[in-house]
């Protein structure tokens, strides 16, 4: 425990490999007008992310075309691999495919722990009927998924898209990241904190919402629905998890948030 005690899960972590990482990065920083803290490398997880106090993370990588999805997916399992005591895979998945079930059959035979899906990045909105077979296919065996929710730019992860597929398919364990709705944090709260198979995670939250905000958000969910997260490689694990500390809910509220609620949505092992 390395933490004020507490063992902490850092639940949304992008990664890549060495030769793609600086180009994947600033990728990520033209979508967001943005600058990274981190280089996306998971030899900086396993270095700096740990030494701020990051006792475990769940990584994952978004597929931007369907020709890099078995390849990504290959990526994360090898990763996870030679760092099992560190590490926790999820998979990507990209609407286009032309074999979504081969897919989704190579994504679980390499034991990933469910599934990351960016709507803006990817292009495509949450209930597109192209992923219909894909959600009931992840709900069949009990594989997560993670979804990026929220832009105020487009239409394709906010609530409006999200709650089909939550009612859709009621045993799929959903995660909306970023407190369900990125941009639209209060839009979202009201619209989805009743949804009881979504949880939430806090990544690229604690940078733009005050205390008091954070808290009335988190408290609207639950914090047993709430997974902290960093988003890496944008935002300090060392700054955010010290913002996240000082919110001032109780030592169960923080082990369900820090660690707990990872560990049941995801798989973490815990010590």
């Amino acid at each position: 425990m390395t933490k004020n005690g507490y063992f902490v899960i850092d639940a949304h972590c992008h990664v890549y490999p060495e030769k793609i990482a600086a180009r994947a990065v600033a990728g990520i920083e033209r979508f967001y007008d943005l600058t990274a803290h981190g280089d996306g490398l998971v030899t900086t997880l396993l270095t700096r992310e740990r030494g701020d106090g990051i006792d475990r993370f769940v990584i994952q990588s978004v597929a931007t075309a369907p020709r890099q999805v078995r390849s990504i997916n290959d990526f994360i399992a090898a990763t996870v691999a030679e760092h099992p005591d560190v590490l926790t895979g999820l998979g990507t998945l990209h609407p286009a495919s032309e074999d979504m079930r081969g897919d989704l059959e190579h994504l679980a035979a390499l034991g990933l722990h469910g599934v990351k899906l960016h709507p803006d990045i990817q292009a495509f909105p949450i209930d597109d009927p192209r992923m219909t077979d894909a959600y009931a296919f992840l709900e069949e065996h009990g594989l997560p998924v993670l979804f990026h929710t929220g832009d105020s730019r487009y239409d394709f992860s906010n609530p409006n898209r999200l709650k089909p597929v939550l009612h859709a398919f009621p045993r799929l364990t959903v995660v909306g990241a970023h407190l369900g709705g990125y941009s639209i944090w209060n839009e979202a709260a009201a619209a989805l904190a009743d949804e009881p198979n979504l949880c939430v995670d806090a990544s690229s939250c604690l940078s733009f919402l005050d205390d008091a905000h954070m808290k009335a958000a988190i408290r609207q969910y639950g914090p047993e629905r709430v997974l902290f997260g960093t988003d890496f490689p944008l935002f300090s694990a060392a700054t955010d998890l010290d913002r996240f500390l000082s919110l001032g809910f109780d030592e169960r509220e923080y082990r369900a948030m820090l660690a707990g609620n990872a560990a049941r949505v995801y798989g973490v092992p815990m010590p």
